[in-house]
């Protein structure tokens, strides 16, 4: 609750228009607040909660886009993106911009676009969901870095969810750890739930009940380790027929990498063991994956912290996560999930037969109430905007 004393906060909330349950997570959390947001979007981000409250101004600046459009359609609406958000960035009233996303030109975003809202006094807040992706990826250059060090100096001040992110600030890019807040990564609770149970679910999906459903869910790509996750599959089949793979999420400037996968399906021999939803999967349809599966299996080689992990935990679904980045920090063993060593497809295999032997799985309605109850307080969105806030009332003030 906002009192006499304290500033009334204005913020321009950029989204890049990207991550939809983040953006509208952290929107209904400041708004709650007293926080009044001009809501930078496009349809992608767009919710009937952002066009009733009096705390949103929503600025589609983005429109729609769809990935189908032509070269040619696709050129000329992020150039009047840009435009409509430079014009916007020149007259807006809110003195502090918070990026949550950067846009489609990570290197005009990075430089020109941070230094030209410096250049108009803004008060610049970042959060970085990932310090350096491409190094994460291992595709990283001298241009890539130097453009992040530009943006990370030019913010003044920068939100991460993990303690190792912020070490990597202060050490790859020599930033003031003064600068740096760590908060939580908000629980996803702006999903569609319809309140199907387990069974249907399964229906939905084409899969039995008598089987053990394994969900390997979101974005292929290399450093989501999905191979050591198809080897562990093989090993457990020859002892029990009865596990199945959803493999659910689409394939981004890696086709090559997914023919490396089919390969290995193939010569491994469990091709029937496998289900494939590959490509994106709407916003109605994320419900059933997480209620048909048993346990979510995050096999990353290289990772800081996983989106998915939180969007299981939403539905009370248990994770199977490997040792990398802040995984093993965000499970509680045996009452949230497991963690195995990371490209280790014989320990992976030996962690999925102990979870499916625990009372964590033999107790699936129990283990629901527990994990949503866990992650809604450690992963609080009230949290999350306490934290920025405060920060919000000390860019002001000084």
């Amino acid at each position: 609750m906002r009192t006499s004393s304290t500033p009334k906060i204005k913020v321009a909330l950029l989204t890049g228009g990207q991550d939809k349950p983040y953006a509208l997570g952290i929107t209904s959390a400041l708004i709650a607040q007293g926080i009044s947001l001009d809501y930078i979007g496009s349809d992608g981000v767009d919710s009937p909660e952002l066009h009733h409250s009096p705390y949103i101004n929503f600025l589609n600046l983005r429109g729609e886009q769809r990935p189908d459009a032509g070269i040619y359609k696709k050129v000329l609406r992020i150039l009047k993106y840009y435009v409509r958000l430079i014009r916007y960035a020149a007259t807006a009233e809110p003195r502090i911009f918070h990026v949550l996303w950067n846009n489609k030109f990570q290197l005009f975003d990075r430089t020109v676009l941070m230094l030209y809202y410096r250049l108009l006094n803004r008060r610049i807040v970042l959060t970085a969901h990932n310090v350096n992706a491409a190094k994460r990826d291992l595709t990283d250059t001298v241009i890539n870095r130097f453009s992040l060090r530009i943006q990370y100096h030019l913010a003044h001040h920068i939100f991460v969810h993990t303690e190792r992110m912020k070490n990597e600030l202060t050490t790859d890019f020599a930033l003031p750890a003064e600068r740096v807040s760590v908060i939580p990564f908000g629980i996803n609770n702006t999903l569609p739930r319809t309140g199907i149970n387990g069974q249907q679910a399964k229906q939905a999906l084409g899969v039995n009940d008598g089987q053990k459903i394994m969900l390997f869910f979101g974005r292929i790509t290399p450093y989501k380790g999905l191979e050591y996750l198809i080897a562990a599959l093989a090993e457990i089949s020859k002892i029990n027929p009865h596990y199945r793979l959803i493999i659910a999420g689409p394939i981004k400037n890696c086709n090559g990498y997914w023919n490396q996968i089919q390969e290995a399906i193939e010569r491994k021999g469990v091709r029937n063991q496998v289900i494939e939803r590959v490509g994106f999967i709407p916003d109605d349809e994320v419900e059933q994956y997480f209620k048909a599966a048993d346990v979510a299996i995050l096999p990353y080689t290289d990772i800081f912290q996983s989106g998915v992990l939180f969007l299981a935990y939403s539905f009370g679904l248990p994770v199977i996560a490997t040792d990398v980045g802040s995984l093993k920090e965000d499970i509680i063993e045996g009452k949230t999930g497991f963690v195995s060593r990371a490209r280790d497809s014989h320990d992976l295999a030996k962690t999925i037969e102990a979870y499916f032997s625990s009372e964590l799985f033999k107790k699936p309605e129990q283990r629901e109430r527990e994990i949503q109850a866990y992650a809604n307080d450690r992963y609080s969105w009230t949290k999350v905007a306490e934290r920025t806030k405060q920060v919000y009332l000390q860019l002001i003030r000084n």
